[in-house]
């Protein structure tokens, strides 16, 4: 069997596949806008501010705090490194530890890391295939409801390690309100006191000097605290002096498949942060542009290497993104310092880090899920329209209720609802006049003629054709009617099906139905659709709402019309002008449409 191949184009191909790889694969441009004096102190200021984040979220992922520092060092190098913006900051996120912990439940430790990887891999994909644009089709709502739906479950998580008491439940608000109720049966004040000193002294001393590591202040001072004043809080524990040795997590094939979505619900939402990331730290930048596919291929590239050494799914942190580019950062060399800072921390103080209290991380997260919340944003889509307002509060009910994937997923049905609402009460069928020149004698002498026109605004498509067109059915005492065409916007196979029934219940009733100047997109679905079928003549189609008015009148002067006679249907038993009959054509015309004159 001879198989002929096309050499050339396979070559053609494959040179435009290399290219797309180099296009998205680092280069020695990256590193020409380094500023040692800015970067370093950047990245030292980054690092301080994510050495208690990257503990918080490990612990609360249900990984461990090493976990988190790992995924900080380790994906936060590598998407520095391969990303596609020059001041983002990645590491494990609260968002991410939310959709992480029902995984954890169902799946364990090495079903995470299985699943990171996956997710890694989707995200290439994704870059690869361009997807990266398609985050500016995200609705605001959407993104604010989702927001404040994740802030709201980080502080329902942190509820049972701020009061020291353990709860179970599937649910963020169940274990909340079981674990109040275990505090309120046996209280523990050192623990709720540190929690809430942390959450005061965070937020506080952020608004009098932001930009400032004061997470990392306010936690060594209640570590110190804890020890001095034997609080007897519990710690997070013993943290290895070094980074794991990389190697596979081990899984069975037969459990992959149960994988495959939660992988992609993670690659799904690492995307979304890192490239809601990216775009708020172009506009808090000068002259900095992220490249969107090649930002979801550099994380891609970290969650295949986290995992490898025993971290979590890791994406872009729009406050520590926030806080490098407050401290003057303008290269990749910052996020990679900020890597850099807390793998020596790892190095030398794991030991001083294992005696931080679990209730002074709590509150750290808490601190940060109140700052996730942006009052101003929050109060002015809530204002601006009952449907956005509808949508974003919507959207965060169903992150705390649901799951993170179905919130979003709701979230995009109600705007698109909301949208198609507003597009089908932008639809408009308005009685207009006849002639250009709009005189009261000559319009009163048309529509004794029994001729009307309707002009058509706005898109026709299944939320709004259904309403207006129907209208047209009862219109009476008329011969003639003209479809202006020329405004409408859109046409769906509804709209054009609706159309076709219109106009067929007026021929049916003896009016005469005339288009005019239907655009060239549209005329492909109104022929396939039966638009056509259900005109009386298939030239019954205009260019101009003159043409169509002129024969309009040639329609309504030969056909007599006594509307006394019950049995009367308007057509060819009356008396008939003596011009010959049928449809006008112009044969001198390219479009062999009518011209609107009878011929000589």
């Amino acid at each position: 069997m001879k198989v002929d191949l096309d050499l050339p184009a396979a070559r053609a191909w494959s040179r435009q596949q290399w290219r797309r790889v180099v296009s998205l694969a680092p280069r020695r441009s990256d590193w020409a806008s380094v500023r040692w004096g800015r970067d370093l102190p950047a990245g030292l200021m980054v690092g301080l501010v994510a050495l208690p984040l990257a503990l918080g979220f490990g612990v609360s992922s249900g990984l461990g705090a090493t976990a988190g520092l790992v995924t900080a060092v380790v994906a936060g190098a590598v998407a520095a490194i391969f990303g596609g913006s020059r001041v983002q900051v990645s590491g494990p996120t609260g968002a991410m530890t939310v959709v992480l912990v029902p995984i954890i439940a169902t799946h364990g430790a090495h079903g995470v890391l299985v699943v990171g990887l996956l997710a890694g891999v989707v995200l290439i994909g994704l870059g690869y295939a361009g997807a990266g644009k398609f985050i500016r089709y995200v609705p605001v709502p959407v993104v604010e409801g989702f927001t404040l739906g994740i802030a709201a479950i980080i502080l329902l998580q942190q509820v049972p390690a701020a009061l020291g008491v353990s709860a179970e439940g599937e649910k963020v608000l169940g274990q909340a309100a079981g674990a109040a109720a275990a505090w309120a049966s046996h209280p523990m004040l050192a623990s709720l006191l540190v929690a809430a000193g942390v959450v005061a002294g965070v937020l506080g001393l952020a608004r009098l000097r932001p930009g400032l590591p004061w997470a990392l202040v306010v936690v060594v001072l209640a570590t110190v605290a804890n020890a001095v004043l034997a609080l007897g809080l519990a710690t997070i524990g013993t943290i290895p002096a070094g980074l794991p040795t990389p190697s596979l997590p081990t899984i069975a094939l037969s459990d992959l498949d149960s994988l495959l979505l939660p992988a992609v619900a993670v690659a799904a939402l690492a995307a979304l942060e890192s490239l809601l990331s990216a775009t708020v730290s172009d506009a808090m930048s000068v002259g900095q542009r992220h490249d969107s596919d090649r930002e979801l291929v550099g994380q891609g590239i970290a969650n295949l290497a986290a995992p490898l050494f025993g971290g979590i799914p890791a994406t872009a942190a729009i406050a520590r993104t926030a806080v490098n580019i407050r401290s003057g950062a303008v290269s990749r060399l910052s996020a990679v310092t900020h890597a850099a800072v807390l793998l020596v921390i790892v190095l030398v103080a794991s030991r001083w880090v294992a005696l931080i209290p679990t209730a002074a991380l709590a509150g750290v997260l808490i601190a940060t899920a109140v700052q996730m919340v942006r009052v101003s944003s929050l109060g002015a889509l809530l204002r601006s329209s009952r449907g956005d307002a509808i949508v974003l509060v919507g959207t965060a009910a169903a992150t705390v209720l649901l799951d993170l994937v179905m919130a979003v997923l709701l979230g995009f049905v109600m705007a698109g609802f909301f949208v198609l609402r507003q597009a089908a009460g932008s639809a408009r069928l308005e009685e207009v006049p006849l002639d250009d020149s709009d005189h009261s004698d000559e319009e009163l002498a048309l529509l004794d003629e029994h001729i009307v026109a309707y002009r058509i605004d706005g898109p026709i498509f299944f939320g709004a054709a259904h309403d207006f067109l129907l209208e047209l059915t009862e219109v009476s005492d008329v011969r003639v009617v003209v479809l202006r065409m020329a405004r409408v916007t859109v046409i769906d196979a509804t709209g054009a099906t609706v159309l076709a029934d219109t106009i067929l219940r007026l021929e049916g009733r003896g009016i005469t139905v005339l288009l005019s100047g239907v655009q060239p997109q549209h005329e492909r679905v109104l022929r396939e659709l039966g638009v056509h079928d259900g005109l009386a003549h298939e030239n019954h189609l205009f260019e101009t709402t003159p043409a169509a008015i002129a024969h309009a009148r040639v329609h309504a002067s030969r056909i007599a019309h006594d509307p006394g006679r019950p049995d009367d249907p308007g057509r060819p038993d009356d008396p008939v002008d003596p011009r010959p009959q049928g449809d006008l054509v112009d044969p001198a015309s390219p479009t062999g449409r009518h011209t609107g004159q009878w011929p000589a």
